[in-house]
């Protein structure tokens, strides 16, 4: 049974092909983003919470880790931010009788969507083993059952514990605590599925595997290259200090297989040339690369600097920063002269002009940031790629001073704050040993299982109980079968949750829900009402406060629900003061501030407006804490992955109504689509080529050397300028045709934006949206 079937959303609307937008936000998004805000949630409640959003002494938005400016707009927020809080603060509840009335099979039945609209969670609830229903149980029940089975293992590694990105600082540090003192660090998390490549990457070349610029780096930059990612849908708020650079005389490049309107044109809304004018023109040059060719349009760029030299000796490269910040120049250099320009031309799709422009570009500017976000980390040797970028940085010294360096954008609100605060698990020795100190136990230093791991070990029974701080773990991952098949075969799911998604229905033998407060709402405790904080993608840690009523009465927030959930599965061990932390978290930010550096006066600095910044050695003063103490220069072998006749290389990414797994509509502005999900964007020429038609519906076929071929039937062929033999198709259904072997070599991140497909007519019929 379907909500569509039940007739409680009405039904779909035919799936519709408009014309493709070339401008991004203006005033379709404030429509779009208010309009759903006021009818869902009603004027004061939109009011009270939109003039909050990442505003100081209001709350962070969950939607993105943007960083926020020193100087705040009084609307501080973009579309899609909006959309998030409407989703999540709306007063709409799961009504007590869904659960009764629909078994787990009819929850399969309902795509993630149509789970969404059911509403907040409210009460704890139990699927016992055997039955086909969630029931509702008290908190103490389920604290109970589910301590009973942890302790009931015979090793604390038969237990994984997940954690989303939304989680925020004192959530997070808790719940790894409690993870280690019950003696696994089985700590997946979404940077597994992420910017893990970048983690590593970063780590080994300059030390830190995170951004190297502040916010006010976009204003002062002469050249941004934004590389593998869409901000007018994934952080449209981006658009603004990208405006801000242009109008400061920056040069944009975009690199994407893709043409993506919020790269093209800006319309900033809260500009009257955003209103009635034609808006800001973004992007000087694009680049609509092959997928999977970004590492070699960087190694050509990097050819290109050192002919440059060669040519002008003493004048292109920053010697005095590479003889004292770098080592490698010499063996980097020896390779990269015999590069060879035609597997380059083969890699990328571009041109020679194209290249030398870019590079030419490149070379005319004294500081420069390089972005990227999954485009560039979701690859095969998307490690090897990100280390060529920060090759490029490092030849002209564009890190560690204004307006240049490395700059990933993190998707998710707290996924780079969860790893600072011990989400990992493969911590470092160092924060173990500052843990055991602090807290008088010896944590696990056996590292754990990732998202991967976690997956192959449901598939052979090493892991038996699955718990997970927030997320959709089997829409996100990849395999999207394999992944189902193997959380079947748990002995017991948790999840802890605000709504509804597809990973409750796809359980264990016994599986419990334990809903949470929101963001957006006040967390009173013993001590008072209490405060959150996170960390962005530039490396700012600030405060965040919930600004209305919790949707019901009885609701418990993510640090009560581990505090308890500790106290009931290690009762008195160690002597850690659960209750403490939950009653009042300024207990749980004293301790942060003994273990983690950085945080040294941590409820102090966090009640500072705007928050503080964490200390970073390549930005901050080019320290470089690497295995040779100097940025690393790299050589790296390229690789290309080879196209066959008659196949494409597939990338799945979001639409622009979407956050990760959450579908908020049916639509995708601005590519151009209404009221369905099930399309693959194919270019004109490679239709004709393979022999289809624009409008066509065909079967998306997924080939793996090895194994069997994964397939998503009856997609609709939409003809768009991708770059030639290039496809895309939305995530998260596209996981399905992504092997979990297929991973990212050093880092096991999915490799989402590299394919290989075949398209194949389709017999009849169309697939629902899941």
């Amino acid at each position: 049974m379907t909500l569509r079937e039940t007739g409680e959303t009405g039904a779909y609307p035919e799936l519709e092909i408009e014309h493709r937008e070339t401008w991004a936000v203006g005033i379709p998004a404030i429509l779009k983003s208010m309009g759903p805000a006021i009818r869902q949630m009603g004027p004061l409640r939109t009011a009270q919470l939109m003039t909050a959003m990442n505003q100081k002494g209001g709350f962070d938005c969950m939607s993105c880790a943007w960083p926020d400016p020193s100087h705040r707009s009084p609307a501080e927020f973009c579309e899609n931010g909006a959309k998030a809080v409407t989703w999540e603060a709306t007063p709409v509840t799961v009504p007590a009788s869904f659960f009764a009335e629909n078994s787990i099979d009819d929850m399969l039945g309902i795509s993630e969507y149509e789970l969404g609209l059911l509403g907040r969670l409210t009460e704890p609830l139990h699927r016992a083993k055997g039955s086909d229903h969630y029931v509702p149980v008290s908190w103490n029940t389920a604290f109970s059952i589910i301590a009973d089975k942890l302790t009931s293992l015979s090793s604390p590694n038969e237990a994984t514990f997940y954690t989303s990105g939304r989680t925020a600082n004192e959530t997070a540090f808790v719940y790894q605590l409690f993870v280690r003192v019950f003696g696994t660090n089985n700590l997946p998390d979404c940077s597994n599925m992420c910017h893990e490549s970048t983690s590593l990457a970063l780590n080994e070349v300059i030390g830190v595997g995170k951004s190297t610029i502040a916010y006010e780096d976009f204003g002062k930059s002469d050249l941004i290259i934004v590389m593998g990612q869409n901000p007018g849908t994934n952080h449209p708020r981006m658009l603004t200090a990208l405006e801000e650079a242009k109008r400061n005389g920056a040069t944009i490049i975009g690199v994407n297989p893709l043409p993506e309107a919020g790269l093209i044109r800006y319309k900033n809304p809260q500009k009257v040339r955003g209103i009635i004018g034609r808006g800001t023109a973004l992007a000087d040059q694009y680049l609509q690369i092959r997928s999977g060719g970004d590492m070699a349009l960087l190694q050509a760029t990097s050819r290109r600097v050192l002919d440059a030299e060669a040519a002008a000796p003493g004048t292109v490269l920053d010697h005095d920063f590479i003889a004292t910040h770098c080592e490698g120049l010499p063996a980097f250099a020896s390779h990269i002269a015999s590069l060879d320009e035609d597997a380059v031309a083969e890699a990328t799709g571009l041109t020679s002009a194209e290249l030398d422009e870019f590079a030419a570009r490149y070379l005319a500017a004294d500081r420069v940031i390089i972005t990227w976000a999954m485009g560039l980390t979701q690859q095969k040797k998307s490690v090897d790629t990100l280390k060529e970028l920060i090759n490029l940085l490092l030849l002209r010294g564009n890190i560690g001073k204004p307006g240049a360096g490395a700059s990933p954008i993190r998707g998710h609100s707290n996924v780079q704050g969860d790893r600072t605060m011990g989400i990992w698990e493969q911590m470092s020795d160092e924060f173990m040993d500052a843990l055991a100190a602090e807290f008088a136990f010896e944590p696990p230093r056996e590292h754990g299982a990732d998202s991967v791991a976690t997956v192959e070990g449901l598939q052979d029974g090493r892991i038996k109980v699955f718990f997970a701080l927030g997320g959709n773990f089997v829409s996100a991952i990849s395999d999207t079968a394999v992944a189902e098949a193997a959380m079947r075969g748990a002995e017991m799911t948790v999840q802890v949750s605000t709504k509804l998604n597809r990973s409750h229905a796809v359980i264990g033998d016994e599986a419990l829900i334990l809903p949470t407060l929101g963001r957006t709402e006040i967390d009173l405790q013993a001590a008072g009402p209490q405060f959150l904080s996170v960390e962005d993608s530039v490396c700012a840690v600030h405060a965040t406060h919930g600004r209305v009523s919790p949707v019901a009465p009885g609701m418990l927030s993510e640090v009560a629900i581990i505090s308890r959930l500790a106290r009931a599965a290690l009762g008195e061990r160690h002597g850690i003061d659960w209750a403490g932390f939950e009653a009042d978290y300024d207990l749980i930010r004293d301790h942060i501030s003994r273990v983690v550096p950085g945080f040294e006066s941590f409820n102090a600095d966090v009640r500072r407006k705007g928050g503080f910044i964490l200390p970073n050695g390549p930005r901050d003063d080019r320290r470089f804490d690497t295995a040779t103490g100097k940025a690393m220069i790299t050589v790296n072998t390229l690789e290309h992955l080879d196209r066959p006749a008659g196949r494409l290389i597939l990338q799945s990414m979001r639409s622009h109504d979407q956050f990760n797994t959450t579908i908020y509509s049916l639509n995708d502005r601005y590519r151009g689509i209404k009221n369905g999900r099930d399309v693959i964007f194919v270019n004109p020429d490679d239709i004709a080529e393979l022999g289809l038609a624009d409008g066509q519906r065909v079967t998306i076929v997924s080939e793996w050397a090895g194994e069997p071929d994964r397939e998503l039937r009856n997609y609709r062929v939409v003809s768009y300028p991708t770059a030639r033999g290039c496809a895309a198709a939305y995530y998260p259904e596209a996981n399905v045709l992504v092997s979990l072997a297929s991973a990212a070599i050093g880092s096991k991140t999915p490799v989402s934006k590299a394919i290989m497909i075949r398209l194949e007519p389709a017999s009849s019929g169309r697939t629902p949206h899941r």
